[in-house]
């Protein structure tokens, strides 16, 4: 075959993978109307086995009961040894014009051009069967299906990582998991065996701080951020080297949930996360990540006070700015979530003509462990080969057999120099697309040591606490307190205030120890520099949509159904989505009209909303003061600083929520005000008061409620 029909191929390929229909070859056909056994024999009867009599043995020539059992007993395969609980989902990116100045790349080249990806979502420490919304780092992995073969971005939520060398990896993952005497605590680091090798490893605080705080605790998948972690090289075609760092920026903003929010959705939700990126599909809300370069030129390597292949280490946006270089939607939900979801294979060394590596100790490592799990994970050698991690670039080796083959390959020839063949499939020529290494220059010793360059393990943890705004700094403490007070061990307990936390600021680590009964450190032993970076703050984020945000009404008989459908109507044109809340489901009657309830008490919490909306009607309000889960779903979303919204007579119902700091007076018509997030006001004012609420919204929390702690919820 000629390399220009190769290449020819590849395109057509890529063009089918973007119709989907490269991994609809092995869905079920909906015209298939009869179960077959795994040969294709038709199954007449599947309720009963074989039997000697009704009542007699099962006889073992009953080939259907002997191949559907052994089917289900090996249907498991192993979990992930880390980030195990995910969700996932197929889309495109694009660039929005032609990268060629930074990388060769081929899929950064046309902003016509869509490639496929498929993007997996995780947790990282906790089990399959573990809770979304856990304080954990979350995984953000990108398998680009380019026509230069599969690019894989794996990344996290996080800029930054625990260790500098992948030696390491074995030591934090044993110490994070379950103790292995009892198994417990699931899916978290608030235990003895984290928290004592965090003590004894400085290199870590940097990590704990952004572990500590709120972007631990994602709202959604589709508003968190995502990082490449390592700095990559970029390779553009004059084989110029420039190094990068990888950021994905979601279009809705970062946003967070609380920590008490994170608590009770893991009981009522534990899939809160999974379900809202499933939904978020469905509902054609379609999630969108910017895709940004930091770029350093080779010769500015040194030119910052850190190391650049540190992965404990940013690179500050007001020192190099992020360039946005592309787009990536996700708008398609897995088929099976087996098929796709749990045997997708992420492998760092994954890259195409454009993108190389560095000297990054931590990413050097992964290089090797990434491959290494994929085979005991998924039977072999051959796991290239399952389609969600087929690429859509042909595949020509000499590579054979092994478990679970699916390619037949043809010839006589599996060796490479061959004339029997012609000497195919050859080596590619770099004009050709043949991937080269970065001709690096690499020299030294072999020693078991780090460079200096990598020693300083505090700066940049205090840079992010100085960055952080007064409540997100509150919320780290808090966080710490938790965490630090299921710690048994008061000497680990003590290592880490006065050894770790106090080198990142003093202040910091008296108001740690004053939650955990520690005795504060004497005094500060690193200066903190009062560095900043505005961009690690979450309060600078977007705030300026509702787009798929959701808003709770609550109404019973009775509720003043103009006040709802209006409501309803201008939040839905914004772009959120609304959801009806009642006592019992079905319809709700005011007079002849009817609207149909989305949900009721039993089922939902203020904890899976964003804002919440009570209507007037005199007769409904009557009743919902009597309401305790009303009043409870009012007062918790009050004390998760959410936007609350009332109209009318509604009014009353929140001064009877008495929700503390807040003065609701008596309204009149025309009246209307909008306080710390709760926004309310008449009929006559509805524009005003929808312009408002829906602005509330927007700013996600109202974190100056300071008598937030005052509400019993």
């Amino acid at each position: 075959m000629s390399t220009s029909e190769n290449q020819e191929n590849g395109k057509r390929n890529i063009d089918e993978h973007s119709k989907n229909e490269d991994l609809k070859k092995n869905r079920e056909s909906s015209d298939n109307k009869y179960q077959t056994s795994e040969q294709g024999v038709r199954i007449n009867h599947t309720d009963d086995s074989l039997k000697a009599g009704g009542r007699g043995p099962t006889i073992m020539e009953d080939f259907h009961f002997r191949e559907k059992l052994t089917h289900f007993d090996h249907e498991r395969i192993p979990e992930r040894v880390v980030h195990a609980r995910g969700s996932a989902a197929h889309g495109f990116f694009q660039p929005y014009e032609n990268a060629s100045q930074f990388s060769k790349a081929s899929f950064l080249q046309d902003p016509s051009k869509k490639t496929p990806v498929f993007l997996r979502f995780s947790t990282v420490v906790g089990s399959r069967g573990s809770a979304d919304t856990v304080r954990d780092v979350r995984g953000f992995a990108t398998k680009f299906y380019t026509e230069d073969g599969n690019f894989d971005l794996v990344g996290n939520n996080m800029p930054i990582f625990f260790i500098q060398d992948a030696i390491k990896f074995p030591d934090l993952v044993h110490s994070i998991k379950p103790e292995p005497d009892n198994e417990m605590p699931q899916a978290s680091a608030a235990h003895d065996t984290f928290w004592d090798f965090a003590s004894l490893t400085p290199e870590i605080t940097h990590m704990l701080m952004w572990v500590l705080s709120d972007r631990a605790l994602p709202r959604s998948y589709r508003m968190m951020e995502g990082f490449g972690v390592h700095t990559f090289r970029l390779i553009d075609k004059e084989e110029k080297s420039r190094f990068v760092k990888f950021h994905w920026k979601p279009t809705l903003g970062t946003h967070s949930l609380v920590w008490d929010e994170t608590q009770k959705l893991a009981g009522k939700d534990p899939d809160f996360n999974r379900r809202d990126l499933w939904e978020s599909i469905e509902n054609e809300d379609y999630p969108e990540f910017e895709l940004g370069f930091q770029i350093v030129e080779e010769e500015d390597e040194h030119s910052f006070d850190f190391d650049l292949l540190d992965p404990t280490k940013i690179i500050p946006e007001e020192e190099v700015p992020v360039i946005p270089v592309g787009k990536m939607t996700l708008n398609r939900n897995p088929d099976n979530f087996f098929a796709e979801t749990e045997q997708v294979a992420f492998h760092i060394a994954n890259v195409v003509p454009g993108i190389d590596f560095t000297n990054d100790p931590l990413l050097q490592g992964r290089l090797f462990s990434y491959l290494d799990t994929q085979l005991l994970r998924l039977g072999g050698p051959n796991f290239a080969e399952i389609p969600i991690n087929r690429p859509v670039a042909e595949v020509h080796n000499n590579q054979r057999d092994g478990f679970s083959r699916q390619k037949i390959n043809t010839g006589k020839t599996s060796y490479m120099p061959n004339s029997i063949r012609g000497g195919c499939p050859m080596s590619a020529p770099e004009n050709m697309g043949g991937y080269v290494h970065h001709a690096e220059k690499v020299e030294g010793h072999k020693i078991r040591e780090r460079s200096e360059s990598f020693k300083d393990h505090f700066s940049q943890a205090t840079l992010f606490w100085n960055s952080m705004s007064k409540p997100e700094k509150k919320h780290i403490v808090k966080a710490a307190h938790f965490e630090l007070g299921k710690v048994m061990d008061k000497e680990v307990r003590k290592r880490i205030i006065h050894d770790l936390f106090n080198n990142v600021d003093h202040k910091f680590a008296k108001r740690v120890a004053e939650g955990v009964g520690i005795e504060p450190p004497p005094s500060e032993t690193i200066k903190n520099n009062e560095k900043k970076s505005p961009a690690l703050s979450m309060e600078d984020t977007v705030k300026n949509t509702i787009k798929t945000r959701k808003i709770a009404i609550i109404a019973l008989n009775k509720a003043d159904h103009s006040n709802i459908k209006d409501v309803k109507e201008q939040l839905m044109e914004a772009g959120a989505q609304v959801h009806i809340i009642s006592k019992h489901g079905g319809v709700l009657e005011n007079g002849k009209e009817e609207i149909e309830v989305d949900k009721t008490f039993i089922t939902v919490e203020s904890v899976m909303y964003d804002a919440v909306f009570i209507p007037g009607g005199k007769k409904f309000i009557e009743k919902l003061k009597k309401n305790g889960d009303a009043i409870h779903f009012v007062n918790e979303a009050f004390k998760h600083c959410k936007s609350i919204a009332a109209l009318g007579e509604g009014v009353k119902f929140l001064r009877e929520c008495r929700l503390p700091g807040i003065s609701i007076s008596t309204t009149i018509p025309g009246d209307f005000s909008s306080e710390k997030g709760v926004i309310t006001g008449n009929p006559g004012t509805l524009d005003k008061f929808m312009e408002a609420f829906i602005e509330a919204i927007a700013k996600h929390r109202h974190w100056d409620r300071e008598t937030i702690e005052e509400v019993p919820a």
